[in-house]
């Protein structure tokens, strides 16, 4: 079972911290917007990918040493996902990859872990979730966007069961400078982004691998990490 007291008290003192950071960009950015009467949450700055970020929708992701067996748009929740069915190259292994790509200046993550679940419940009947953990894998992208600089992405791992399949599950928000579970997460670094008149792009991701009944999620760590990095190198290639 999830340890929600536990959770908050790890998490407490960096929360805190970011939300008084947040109220003090609020503070500083409001007095001049209250002085000339030009509001910008009003009218934010542009999203420059959003084209590119809905492109996603239709044709999904192409990722280094996977095969796309089927890709769709897939109505979840109040959105419409793109769900990819894949097979790794060489191997037996597949993943179901559903990808929720920002689809206007003025949207914002908000509950599409809660819409995964819904949906597979719709789906299989029935979606158990067990042996959660927090996870975190790095990314160093290649190409034009190659640096030494290794970008951290924090996620939710855990264990969903129906009574036709188990799956390890993979859930995060890729950004261009990372990634992490918490909307909140997503909000102050859009905040911060808009101080430089800038904006902070999104992609909900939920990497869905089959396991064995019931079993052992860390087993599928591994598998999981290297397509969690693959996906966040191709999100981040496209963020630009």
């Amino acid at each position: 079972m999830i340890s929600f007291s536990k959770f908050f008290k790890e998490n407490q003192l960096s929360q805190v911290a970011a939300l008084l950071l947040l109220l003090l960009l609020l503070v500083m950015g409001a007095v001049p917007g209250y002085l000339t009467g030009h509001w910008q949450w009003k009218q934010p700055p542009p999203v420059t990918s959003l084209n590119e970020l809905k492109q996603i929708r239709k044709t999904g992701l192409i990722l280094p040493g996977w095969q796309t067996i089927e890709q769709a748009d897939q109505p979840i929740g109040e959105h419409q996902w793109s769900l990819q069915v894949m097979k790794k190259d060489g191997s037996e292994s597949q993943a179901i990859l559903l990808l929720l790509p920002q689809n206007g200046p003025m949207d914002q993550p908000e509950v599409e872990w809660t819409e995964v679940n819904g949906w597979g419940r719709s789906r299989w009947g029935k979606w158990e979730v067990a042996q959660y953990r927090a996870a975190a894998f790095t990314v160093k992208p290649s190409g034009k966007l190659a640096s030494n600089v290794e970008t951290k992405v924090e996620a939710r791992f855990f264990r969903a069961s129906t009574p036709q399949q188990t799956f390890a599950v993979l859930q995060w928000y890729a950004m261009p400078n990372g990634g992490n579970p918490s909307p909140f997460h997503w909000f102050l670094a859009d905040q911060l982004a808009q101080w430089r008149k800038q904006r902070t792009p999104w992609v909900a991701v939920s990497i869905l691998i089959p396991m064995e009944p019931l079993g052992e999620v860390e087993k599928s760590w591994s598998l999981a990490k290297s397509i969690g990095e693959t996906v966040q190198a191709a999100l981040m290639a496209g963020f630009v």
